[in-house]
């Protein structure tokens, strides 16, 4: 475990990265519209058990707005007697709110619309309409469910013009908002744009106004676009496992959670179970009906998979040298591909005492060069390349 930093910086202050930071997996609300992603009932129970145990702090779920079918799921999800506290999403509607206030939910993720674009195609309103719908909603939650928190999100913050981004935060956190949301809606945002608008936003907001950062993948962006937001000052990011949601989806769990392990001086991702991900991801893929992909951010098949000479000797002698994330940390292991036309005598002679094989250098020489050939033509599995190292000794 990385050593925690002195107490001393641990303290939370305005305008330095946030100290610690919260997950709001929306797997059950972002992930529902996701193109596969139509899950039922006994679906919902499990994916909110499993994140639980995972350690996520918040689950977010859809709007009961849908259909009796999903609130009835809410209500039974908020029964479920679990550590996280679940957040649904629903617009800055009082038909809306009214219906959610009493499915059991611990808090409401407000939203609205505030670049041009959803001003113009979405709702109509103009950005005081916008500040005097919020007041009305917000003020009729505090006054009646004083105990649930509230997050209010600008929609398309990244299209939005600064000053109306201001101008709304600024309203709304002089309401007493728990977050307020940055949305990078349609994934256009840089993660200089997203470090540098998270830090204004501090500016005019309280100071125990958390910030919520919500990015979508559409332009490969999502994973350094929350990080750089927890950098700013961020306080809770939303993910989904294997990042599914509407389009590309949003910040994969995983993806995450490997960037922050690599910069964690005070261990903030050991809150979590991290070896349940493979569980996690393994899930999702069964039941939007897809493989995880190959190259996935630390359960992909391959993602510890090493087979160039250099980096095998290296492997062999500290699996650090080309890996910055412990494969055991998140419950995977390696696989050293030592047969391939591009291994190395260290890696054949590694492979070769694990067998209880040894060869003197001329020989590991000559078996090295002789697997190389063999695999130009077709790559050894670990079986085929035990028989030719037996064989070899033999002969």
């Amino acid at each position: 475990m990385t050593p925690p930093l002195p107490e001393a910086a641990v303290n939370y202050v305005p305008l330095i990265p946030a100290r610690s930071w919260a997950i709001i997996d929306s797997t059950l609300r972002e992930g529902e519209q996701f193109a596969r992603g139509n899950f039922k009932t006994g679906d919902k129970i499990e994916i909110a058990r499993a994140l639980d145990a995972f350690g996520a702090e918040f689950i977010e779920v859809t709007t009961p707005m849908v259909s009796p079918q999903t609130r009835a799921d809410i209500i039974k999800l908020t029964s479920l007697g679990l550590k996280a506290k679940f957040l649904t999403h629903v617009r800055c509607h009082m038909d809306d709110v009214q219906r959610a206030v009493d499915t059991g939910v611990h808090g409401l993720d407000l939203l609205f619309g505030t670049s041009s674009f959803l001003r113009e195609f979405s709702h109509g309103k103009d950005i005081a309409g916008i500040i005097d719908s919020a007041q009305k909603v917000i003020s009729w939650i505090k006054t009646h469910h004083p105990d649930l928190q509230i997050r209010f999100s600008a929609e398309d913050t990244f299209r939005s013009e600064e000053a109306d981004l201001m101008a709304v935060y600024r309203a709304v956190s002089d309401l007493g908002v728990h977050r307020v949301g940055l949305a990078d809606t349609v994934g256009v945002a840089t993660p200089r744009q997203v470090y540098t608008l998270v830090r204004e936003v501090r500016k005019v907001i309280h100071a125990e106004c958390g910030i919520e950062f919500h990015g979508h993948n559409d332009t490969g962006c999502a994973v350094s676009n929350a990080y750089e937001a927890i950098e700013a000052g961020a306080t809770h990011i939303d993910t989904t496992i294997l990042g599914i949601g509407e389009r590309n989806g949003i910040t994969p769990l995983g993806g995450f959670l490997a960037r922050m392990f690599t910069f964690d001086p005070q261990g903030l991702v050991d809150k979590y179970d991290l070896e349940r991900l493979p569980e996690l991801d393994a899930m999702i893929a069964r039941m939007v009906g897809l493989p995880i992909p190959w190259n996935n951010y630390l359960t992909g098949e391959f993602a510890y998979n090493h087979k160039a000479g250099m980096h095998l000797k290296a492997i062999y002698l500290n699996p650090g040298a080309y890996e910055a994330i412990p494969p055991g940390a998140f419950g995977v292991g390696r696989r050293i591909q030592a047969a391939s036309k591009v291994t190395g005598k260290h890696a054949i002679a590694y492979k070769a005492r694990e067998l209880g094989l040894h060869y003197g250098e001329d020989a590991l020489r000559r078996v090295t060069d002789h697997i190389k050939a063999l695999a130009e033509q077709d790559e050894l599995d670990d079986a085929h390349l035990e028989q030719v190292l037996r064989e070899w000794v033999s002969a």
